[in-house]
């Protein structure tokens, strides 16, 4: 069984996802990493040159391919559920964890991060996440088994919470 790890970028799933793949023996797997691998390229490289859709049809491909893998931590990007496909393949062998966090939290924790491409034009950081979070907030509560709240935790902390839904799950 993997442990999936869903939320907008800045929740802390890359750091909480270290912790819970060390704490409990299982290997790590950052979704953004394994598409610029098979791309050969970085994310901003990735979209300046084919877009948003073919990132997607890349992250696509990867999904299928983590997903028939085992033991797992998945540490996604914060988009992966705008494509139903890709959780209907990342949770038939997985708990969902969706790591939510306000739009506050979220801009104070990657504002002036420059590895990722704005995803909505003509906004402010601010204005871009808040957009885009209500848009995928519905998607993330459809795809999500639990759901953690991430404000003003540590990453120690988030991934405690996350280990006791994963023993609740797992029965260990």
């Amino acid at each position: 069984m993997n442990l999936v790890l869903i939320g907008y970028r800045g929740t802390g799933k890359s750091r909480v996802g270290r912790v819970l793949a060390q704490r409990l023996g299982m290997s790590r797997v950052a979704m953004d990493d394994e598409i610029e691998l098979k791309a050969g390229k970085t994310t901003p490289e990735i979209v300046a040159q084919w877009g948003w859709p073919k990132f997607r049809d890349l992250e696509t491909e990867v999904a299928r391919e983590l997903a028939g893998r085992d033991g797992l931590v998945i540490d996604t990007g914060g988009g992966v559920i705008e494509r139903p496909e890709n959780m209907e393949v990342l949770s038939a062998n997985a708990l969902v964890v969706w790591m939510r966090a306000s739009v506050e939290t979220i801009v104070s924790r990657i504002q002036g991060g420059t590895n990722r491409p704005a995803l909505v034009d003509g906004k402010s950081f601010t204005e871009e996440v808040s957009e885009v979070l209500e848009r995928r907030t519905p998607l993330y509560q459809k795809a999500a088994h639990v759901e953690i709240d991430t404000d003003g935790l540590a990453p120690d902390e988030i991934a405690r919470r996350i280990m006791v839904a994963w023993r609740e799950r797992v029965g260990n």
